[in-house]
């Protein structure tokens, strides 16, 4: 298995988020590109030294959030990413780039030499508040084969937060799960309704048993609550990784801790 592979486990794979500070030519833009990479990479060293098994990168500062992605956008990405992937050259690494600019975060992870990318609206169309969102599995993964990046992983977020699903409300999240894997997504996110927002632990097991691919946590673990998610392949944390739980704060190095700490100790009682 890919997934196997990549992260050296199939079970309770910790991933930390960066939220890389808002871009030049954002509304919140108000960094020059050297702050910006320097406080990813710092971050990008708090993430290895406290033994998380992946980092992924975000531009969650971007608010408000666009369909429409400018070329600035995925050069600065490109040139956080190709930063955090020298300070961390052997983590596992992925990006996001916000809104559902997929095929840019494929563009962004074959340039910097990342391993994945976390996906919105991969089947299924959706309202988000940025609008509507349609699927787009097909495009995705033929442009995958066109650049030659058939290596990068693409994890792809169901029923994703900060949306709507009134649209596709008589299909159940068994039902997506299924239609992704069939459009040969690498591994299902499930979150919560909104960032920060604990996800279902019913919904986790009921998708885990539906497909054969890795089943992410995308939202909401944190050290109080991590044996609900034991069996998750894997856990993306933003906000718990945070000073105070807040996702735009800075990443608290003895939370991070901590945190890892616990789960080392789960894992050898599982």
């Amino acid at each position: 298995m890919k997934f196997l592979d990549l992260f050296g486990r199939l079970k309770s794979v910790v991933i930390g988020m960066i939220h890389v500070k808002a871009l030049p030519g954002t509304p919140l833009g108000c960094l020059n590109m050297s702050q910006i990479t320097e406080d990813a990479c710092r971050e990008a060293e708090i993430y290895r030294d406290a033994g998380v098994d992946g980092v992924i990168i975000e531009n969650m500062h971007d608010i408000p959030y666009s369909f429409s992605v400018g070329p600035e956008v995925c050069a600065c990405m490109t040139a956080v990413c190709t930063a955090v992937r020298r300070v961390c050259p052997v983590l596992p690494l992925g990006v996001q780039i916000l809104s559902s600019a997929n095929q840019q975060a494929l563009a962004v992870a074959l340039a910097s030499g990342l391993d994945f990318i976390r996906a919105e609206g991969f089947v299924f169309s959706h309202v988000a508040d940025e609008g509507l969102l349609n699927a787009c599995a097909g495009d995705l993964l033929r442009y995958r084969k066109q650049i030659g990046a058939d290596h990068v992983q693409i994890f792809t977020d169901i029923k994703k937060k900060h949306s709507s699903h009134a649209l596709t409300s008589d299909v159940t999240i068994e039902e997506t799960a299924r239609a992704a894997e069939f459009f040969l997504s690498d591994g299902l996110i499930i979150t919560g309704a909104a960032t920060g927002v604990q996800a279902d632990p019913r919904e986790l097991r009921d998708v885990s048993q539906s497909v054969r691919i890795p089943v992410l946590i995308g939202s909401g673990v944190t050290y109080d609550n991590i044996e609900l998610y034991l069996d998750a392949h894997g856990m993306i944390i933003g906000s718990h990784f945070k000073y105070g739980g807040h996702w735009a704060n800075d990443v608290d190095p003895d939370q991070v801790m901590r945190f890892m700490e616990k789960i080392r100790d789960l894992r050898k009682k599982k």
